[in-house]
């Protein structure tokens, strides 16, 4: 009850059906205009579907110079596991490493894997396709909104969002579960982290020691959304216009990025991306636990007005939108790869 009770207190919780009610409005608005329904697919004309459904990280990937992203490979279902750890030894990719969809949906089937035995076991269970992808090695992780029109030579950041990861801090006599339920936002991560961790949620942490349980920030895996958009500055501007210049065919979406320092990261230094999303991302700084449902709803429809008049100039200048019998199919397609991960 009393995790309820703060699921229904705190909006960021509630389902995306209920939050996105009036944006569903907005977008059967502009649809009419654009005369499509599926008018997204004109946003970032070199991503499939423009980003916003059945897009392939690695081919996202294969789009960005490879400096600015780390070592991955992409390894189809079924897979031996002597032939992905010839691939990942080829290629220089060590443990600890990252698996994840290639296809994927709100960080579901992401996974740090430390040995062989643990890559074992994802092969084994995945019913998807999946890439493997170097540890980046960097603590802090922030989501940068990225925005430009087809007629601008320089585009701009909308947004930023911080992200704290799940992490604890030993006391000595607590045991990790304990600890976790001292959070109601750790809490709620109970049963998958049983699922991951199991009897090692039993251990003590020594007096002041931290253990990050889910090294990536992602809100659904328990991570806090902290609005950082006061970070914008016109040199870290220049940085991401920089970078953003460089992959082609980019116009809207959310690049979620590693970092050591902000004062690196402004310089250009010390930074690597850990993944590109296109028209389907969100503005994740509405999450900051500070942010009432109305700036939610806002910045949803200042995000989804940028999508559609990015949408549009494409269109005009050639890039097409999905015929409605192909993107219901893509849809379709959507929700069937979303049950696979979500169950994984």
């Amino acid at each position: 009850m009393k995790l309820l009770f703060h699921k229904i207190m705190h909006w960021e919780y509630w389902p995306f059906q209920i939050v996105y009610i009036p944006i569903y409005f907005l977008w059967s608005y502009y649809s009419i205009k654009a005369k499509s329904i599926f008018f997204f697919n004109a946003a970032n004309p070199t991503i499939k579907n423009g980003g916003f459904m059945m897009e392939s990280k690695k081919e996202i990937y294969n789009l960005i110079p490879q400096k600015y992203y780390p070592k991955t490979e992409l390894i189809k279902k079924g897979t031996s596991l002597e032939a992905i750890l010839n691939t990942i030894e080829t290629i220089g990719i060590t443990f600890p490493l990252i698996a994840k969809p290639d296809i994927g949906l709100r960080g579901s089937g992401v996974k740090k894997i430390n040995s062989v035995a643990d890559l074992k076991e994802y092969a084994e269970k995945a019913s998807f396709d999946y890439i493997v992808q170097d540890l980046i090695p960097f603590d802090n992780e922030v989501g940068i909104f990225y925005v430009r029109y087809p007629h601008e030579k320089a585009g701009r950041i909308t947004g930023i969002v911080s992200k704290e990861f799940l992490t604890i801090t030993g006391n000595g006599f607590s045991t990790v579960e304990e600890l976790i339920k001292e959070n109601p936002r750790y809490e709620l991560q109970l049963k998958v982290l049983q699922l991951e961790y199991g009897e090692k949620l039993l251990d003590i942490i020594p007096k002041g020691e931290k253990l990050n349980l889910v090294p990536y920030g992602n809100h659904a895996r328990g991570a806090k959304f902290i609005d950082g958009s006061d970070w914008i500055t016109p040199k870290l501007t220049q940085i991401i216009n920089e970078m953003c210049l460089q992959i082609p065919g980019f116009y809207f979406g959310r690049l979620d990025v590693m970092y050591s320092t902000i004062e690196e990261l402004e310089q250009g230094l010390n930074f690597l991306v850990v993944e590109l999303n296109g028209a389907g991302s969100e503005p994740t700084h509405i999450y900051d636990p500070k942010h009432s449902l109305f700036f939610a709803w806002r910045e949803l429809s200042r995000h989804i007005t940028y999508m559609y008049e990015i949408s549009v100039a494409n269109h005009q200048n050639g890039a097409p939108y999905l015929i409605h019998k192909e993107g219901l199919n893509e849809y379709r397609m959507h929700l069937e790869q979303s049950k696979k991960i979500v169950n994984f």
